[in-house]
């Protein structure tokens, strides 16, 4: 086995010589290849005696170290013919404990290692709380319907307050004719149609003028038909005011004399007043409720009441608005004295409406109160409504 000194330590050599030896012949191993330090597969022979040099040099060269290296280059040309001189390679050699490979620029390789995994315990989450149960509002019972006597004798419109002046005028057409008596309706209408609104809209309902129409002869309407032999009439199917024209111009005209003729506009004034009395019941649901009650009267004087109930009331939110414009309209003098005549002598309808006494009495009540409160009929006895 040949010795291969440790890769990249070389021991101390002289200096190159000024000229390169000659290449060697073809077939021929350089000079420093007879020593082991070649390519080559076999070693040159070896010469008497070079065995046991060979080792005392190797010896020498792990004992001595770096201060051997010159002693042995002076043994080997002692006592070797063959050495040439040629130069060594400038790296020093030293003896090291070292592992004889170079140790790499890289790190050595580390194959690693699979860290242990343990089991974590498992996360054991609080138990949820389930949500606290909203408190429930208390179930609120729908409040009832009112009945039919609530409304007619408890109603809203009763606790409205007073009416107030609108400065209602009387017209200065005269119902002598069509022309004239219409155009006393229409300023009527226009007077009533501002002065019952907020008392309507403070009961709690909501306001609508009434459709008025006049006629003569026979009329047809949603609740039957009406000759001018009668009345003037309210229909709440319409809820529409039918003046009769025959009546009123002929009342006028009957009579030229002052009083009879003062007479006439003020049964007009009355009438047309009534009539929406008539409108506000229907708006504040008194009118409806009325019927309703009328109809499941057990006989027919409780259902004659019922109606002498709902027509006195009519008057006297008739005599509420007449009191509130006494002033603009006028009310005095020869109108003053006919207006109370007409309603405590001339209206006996005792079967349907109420009779004489009990009409003036009603229509006082709203022409000194002004108000509705004064005009419930339907809580009043029997005696005051017969």
């Amino acid at each position: 086995m040949s010795y291969q000194p440790p890769s990249g330590q070389y021991p101390p050599q002289p200096p190159y010589p000024q000229q390169p030896p000659p290449p060697p012949a073809y077939g021929q191993w350089p000079p420093q290849q007879q020593y082991g330090w070649g390519p080559q597969t076999s070693l040159p022979p070896k010469k008497k005696g070079g065995a046991g040099k060979a080792l005392l040099i190797i010896l020498g060269i792990a004992v001595l170290g770096t201060a051997g290296i010159a002693a042995l280059s002076g043994a080997l040309k002692h006592h070797d013919p063959s050495y040439t001189g040629i130069p060594y390679p400038t790296t020093t050699y030293s003896p090291t404990a070292e592992p004889t490979e170079a140790p790499s620029a890289q790190p050595p390789s580390v194959k690693p290692t699979r860290p242990v995994v343990t089991a974590k315990p498992p996360v054991v989450k609080p138990p949820v709380k389930p949500p606290a149960p909203r408190p429930t509002a208390p179930r609120v019972k729908p409040k009832p319907e009112p009945s039919d006597l609530d409304i007619v004798a408890r109603n809203k419109l009763y606790k409205a307050g007073t009416m107030g002046s609108v400065n209602c005028k009387e017209s200065k057409a005269r119902p002598s004719t069509v022309a004239g008596a219409r155009a006393n309706y229409a300023n009527l209408a226009r007077c009533l149609n501002r002065a019952w609104p907020a008392l309507v809209v403070k009961a709690g309902a909501k306001f609508r003028p009434p459709t008025v129409l006049s006629f003569s002869g026979t009329v047809e309407s949603p609740c039957g038909s009406m000759s001018d032999t009668g009345p003037p009439f309210y229909c709440p199917t319409n809820q529409t005011i039918y003046m009769n024209l025959s009546e009123d111009i002929g009342d006028y005209n009957q009579d030229p004399s002052v009083y009879n003729r003062v007479w006439a506009r003020m049964w007009m004034l009355h009438q047309f007043a009534h009539e929406y009395g008539h409108h506000v019941q229907t708006l504040t649901g008194i009118f409806q409720a009325s019927w309703n009650l009328r109809y499941e009267a057990p006989n027919q004087a409780a259902e004659l009441q019922g109606s002498r109930r709902l027509e006195l009331q009519a008057s006297c939110f008739s005599d509420i608005f007449i009191s509130a414009n006494k002033r603009s309209y006028p009310l005095t003098g020869e109108s003053m004295r006919q207006w109370k005549w007409l309603i405590g002598d001339t209206i006996d309808r005792r079967h349907d409406h109420g009779s004489t006494a009990n009409h003036k009495y009603w229509a006082l009540k709203g022409y000194n109160s002004r108000s509705p409160a004064a005009c419930n009929t339907f809580t009043a006895s029997g005696a005051k409504v017969s």
